[in-house]
């Protein structure tokens, strides 16, 4: 990821069909110190999720990332995602309230000494509830559970417009910002044509 080419000042054009996104990338090298006292229990339960769970895994991606175009893991081969989720270094949960899956929250621990928050959001109508400051602290404790030197994540501006300040909250520290240019998800039929509505489809231009 350093090695990116670095953009010129002023305007590009994105081509024809594509989106484009301002990725920051944040990271911390050692357990925040613990702030406040000890909630309560969340009301919510973590189900690890394996190879055989790809339709659970896949149906739960688009439940919470449709609505900030999340594509990445639609577009792995079934083969190559189940590849993902068998690896004993990546823990893929789904986040269970009841009999419903409401949110996603993915360690990848596949680097030595590292940790990567792949994947962490809720489903549209449990976001704002505060769920997710409890979600974060069972990041905090799984990841640092490990004998890990580092602890990363990326937003960008296609996500919900407070992530980068949760992110910043939770004690990550931003050190790289870089543009993403994709092809639309909307118009490769990985996403419906109506998510992320806050974001033009120019499908046409």
């Amino acid at each position: 990821m350093s090695n990116l080419p670095e953009l010129t000042p002023g305007y590009a054009q994105v081509p024809s069909g594509h989106i484009a996104s301002v990725v920051t990338f944040l990271e911390m090298t050692s357990p925040p110190e613990p702030r406040g006292a000890v909630r309560e229990p969340v009301p919510y339960r973590l189900e690890r999720m394996r190879a055989a769970d790809l339709t659970r895994y896949r149906d739960l991606f688009r439940a919470v990332g449709a609505p900030w175009l999340w594509f990445s893991r639609l577009r792995l081969p079934p083969e190559a995602l189940a590849l993902v989720l068998g690896d004993a270094d990546v823990e893929a949960y789904a986040v269970c309230e009841g009999a419903q899956d409401i949110g996603l929250l993915e360690l990848d621990f596949r680097v030595p000494d590292e940790c990567e928050l792949a994947y962490f959001g809720l489903v549209a109508d449990r976001v704002g509830q505060g769920l997710g400051r409890g979600l974060m602290r069972e990041v905090l404790t799984r990841a640092w559970h490990r004998p890990i030197r580092r602890l990363h994540v990326h937003t960008c501006t296609l996500d919900h417009p407070q992530a980068l300040a949760f992110y910043q909250r939770a004690g990550f520290t931003p050190y790289r910002r870089a543009v993403e240019v994709a092809p639309d998800p909307r118009l490769t039929g990985d996403l419906p044509r109506t998510a992320g509505a806050q974001v033009p489809l120019l499908a046409d231009h």
